[in-house]
Protein backbone atom coordinates (compact mmCIF):
# COMPACT_ATOMS: atom_id res chain seq x y z
CA UNK A 1 0.00 0.00 0.00
CA UNK A 2 0.96 3.46 -1.38
CA UNK A 3 1.69 6.14 1.70
CA UNK A 4 -0.45 8.78 0.98
CA UNK A 5 0.77 12.68 1.87
CA UNK A 6 -1.92 15.01 3.56
CA UNK A 7 -2.38 18.77 5.25
CA UNK A 8 -4.61 18.96 8.12
CA UNK A 9 -5.86 22.76 9.50
CA UNK A 10 -5.88 23.91 12.93
CA UNK A 11 -6.34 26.90 14.66
CA UNK A 12 -3.32 26.92 16.77
CA UNK A 13 -5.12 29.01 19.54
CA UNK A 14 -7.71 25.94 19.63
CA UNK A 15 -5.44 23.50 18.59
CA UNK A 16 -2.06 23.82 17.61
CA UNK A 17 0.81 21.99 17.34
CA UNK A 18 2.11 22.19 21.19
CA UNK A 19 -0.94 20.55 21.91
CA UNK A 20 -0.28 17.35 19.98
CA UNK A 21 2.82 16.86 21.09
CA UNK A 22 2.07 17.47 25.05
CA UNK A 23 -0.76 14.99 24.01
CA UNK A 24 1.44 12.56 22.70
CA UNK A 25 -1.95 11.37 20.32
CA UNK A 26 -4.43 13.37 19.07
CA UNK A 27 -7.54 12.91 17.57
CA UNK A 28 -8.59 14.99 14.53
CA UNK A 29 -12.13 15.92 15.21
CA UNK A 30 -15.02 18.30 14.13
CA UNK A 31 -14.70 18.66 10.81
CA UNK A 32 -17.72 19.80 9.49
CA UNK A 33 -17.43 19.63 5.37
CA UNK A 34 -17.91 17.05 3.15
CA UNK A 35 -14.73 16.90 1.19
CA UNK A 36 -12.93 16.91 3.96
CA UNK A 37 -14.78 14.14 5.75
CA UNK A 38 -13.82 12.14 2.54
CA UNK A 39 -10.13 12.90 2.89
CA UNK A 40 -10.14 11.88 6.21
CA UNK A 41 -11.98 8.29 5.58
CA UNK A 42 -9.16 7.79 2.56
CA UNK A 43 -6.79 8.03 5.67
CA UNK A 44 -4.58 4.92 6.23
CA UNK A 45 -2.38 3.88 9.16
CA UNK A 46 1.03 5.90 8.51
CA UNK A 47 -0.05 8.13 6.02
CA UNK A 48 1.23 11.84 7.14
CA UNK A 49 0.32 14.92 7.66
CA UNK A 50 1.49 18.24 7.76
CA UNK A 51 -0.02 20.43 10.52
CA UNK A 52 -0.81 23.51 9.41
CA UNK A 53 -1.59 26.59 11.76
CA UNK A 54 -4.46 28.39 10.18
CA UNK A 55 -5.92 32.21 11.42
CA UNK A 56 -2.36 32.95 13.66
CA UNK A 57 0.75 32.16 11.74
CA UNK A 58 -0.53 31.16 8.73
CA UNK A 59 2.53 28.39 8.01
CA UNK A 60 2.78 24.30 8.01
CA UNK A 61 4.83 23.78 11.25
CA UNK A 62 5.28 20.32 11.52
CA UNK A 63 4.48 16.36 10.42
CA UNK A 64 2.68 14.02 11.90
CA UNK A 65 1.51 10.63 11.03
CA UNK A 66 -2.19 9.02 10.89
CA UNK A 67 -1.85 6.52 14.14
CA UNK A 68 -5.63 5.16 13.82
CA UNK A 69 -7.90 5.52 10.85
CA UNK A 70 -11.27 5.47 10.15
CA UNK A 71 -13.02 6.74 13.54
CA UNK A 72 -16.40 8.06 13.83
CA UNK A 73 -15.98 11.64 15.35
CA UNK A 74 -16.65 11.52 19.24
CA UNK A 75 -17.96 15.06 18.97
CA UNK A 76 -20.94 14.13 16.39
CA UNK A 77 -23.93 12.69 17.83
CA UNK A 78 -25.40 11.81 14.23
CA UNK A 79 -22.33 9.47 13.49
CA UNK A 80 -22.24 11.09 9.81
CA UNK A 81 -18.43 12.54 10.36
CA UNK A 82 -14.88 11.55 10.52
CA UNK A 83 -12.08 11.21 12.42
CA UNK A 84 -8.51 9.85 13.06
CA UNK A 85 -5.82 9.88 15.78
CA UNK A 86 -2.62 11.38 14.86
CA UNK A 87 1.06 11.37 16.36
CA UNK A 88 3.35 13.86 15.94
CA UNK A 89 6.52 13.16 14.09
CA UNK A 90 8.74 16.12 14.01
CA UNK A 91 8.43 20.07 14.02
CA UNK A 92 9.82 21.72 10.71
CA UNK A 93 13.26 23.14 11.18
CA UNK A 94 11.39 26.20 10.67
CA UNK A 95 7.88 26.88 9.14
CA UNK A 96 6.71 27.42 5.96
CA UNK A 97 4.70 30.15 5.42
CA UNK A 98 1.29 30.25 2.74
CA UNK A 99 2.59 33.61 1.58
CA UNK A 100 5.98 31.13 1.11
CA UNK A 101 4.10 28.77 -0.75
CA UNK A 102 1.67 30.56 -2.96
CA UNK A 103 5.05 32.42 -4.30
CA UNK A 104 6.33 28.68 -5.35
CA UNK A 105 5.14 27.83 -9.12
CA UNK A 106 5.95 23.94 -8.16
CA UNK A 107 3.51 24.33 -5.92
CA UNK A 108 0.71 26.02 -7.68
CA UNK A 109 -1.72 23.63 -8.03
CA UNK A 110 -1.61 22.64 -4.22
CA UNK A 111 -5.36 21.42 -2.92
CA UNK A 112 -5.14 24.21 0.08
CA UNK A 113 -4.53 26.87 -2.54
CA UNK A 114 -7.46 25.81 -5.06
CA UNK A 115 -9.92 25.24 -2.21
CA UNK A 116 -8.70 27.44 0.61
CA UNK A 117 -11.67 26.84 2.82
CA UNK A 118 -10.71 23.14 3.16
CA UNK A 119 -8.77 21.54 6.66
CA UNK A 120 -8.14 18.45 5.11
CA UNK A 121 -6.37 18.25 1.85
CA UNK A 122 -4.45 15.89 -0.15
CA UNK A 123 -0.24 16.89 -1.07
CA UNK A 124 0.97 14.74 -3.81
CA UNK A 125 4.23 13.72 -3.09
CA UNK A 126 6.35 16.24 -5.23
CA UNK A 127 4.77 18.82 -3.50
CA UNK A 128 5.45 17.64 0.24
CA UNK A 129 8.91 17.00 -0.87
CA UNK A 130 9.47 20.68 -2.17
CA UNK A 131 7.69 21.75 1.29
CA UNK A 132 10.01 19.72 3.50
CA UNK A 133 13.18 21.33 1.52
CA UNK A 134 11.95 24.49 1.92
CA UNK A 135 11.06 24.05 5.85
CA UNK A 136 15.41 23.08 5.80
CA UNK A 137 16.65 26.19 4.19
CA UNK A 138 16.69 30.15 5.33
CA UNK A 139 13.14 31.84 5.18
CA UNK A 140 13.01 34.25 1.60
CA UNK A 141 14.36 37.53 2.54
CA UNK A 142 16.79 36.19 5.61
CA UNK A 143 20.29 36.75 5.32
Amino acid sequence: MTKSYWLMKSEPDVYGWDDLVAEGEGTWDGVRNHAAKLHLQAMNKGDEAFFYHSNIGLEIVGIMKISVPGLKDPKDETGKWAAVKVKPVRKLKRGVSLKEIKATPELAAMEMLRQSRLSVAPVRPEEWERIVAMSKGPAPGSA
